[in-house]
């Protein structure tokens, strides 16, 4: 199982109808929000989904905290 963060960049492997493959994290849980990074579309996926969609991470947003 792949770890994501809010704020990644992930491609799907299917593209939106706007044509862009790239989308952000938006919110994470039991169900994962994203949104197209070509048009701004808001789009809500169970988990399982969305793991098996993902291409790959573009970049990856690291949440550093201080101890």
């Amino acid at each position: 199982m792949k770890v994501f963060n809010l704020g990644d960049i992930v491609e799907m492997k299917k593209t939106h109808p706007c044509g862009s493959k790239n989308w952000e994290i938006v919110r994470l849980g039991a169900d994962i929000k994203i949104k197209c990074l070509g048009c701004g579309r808001l789009v809500m996926l169970p988990r399982i989904k969305f793991d098996s969609g993902v291409k790959k991470i573009i970049k990856e947003n690291v949440i550093t905290t201080k101890l």
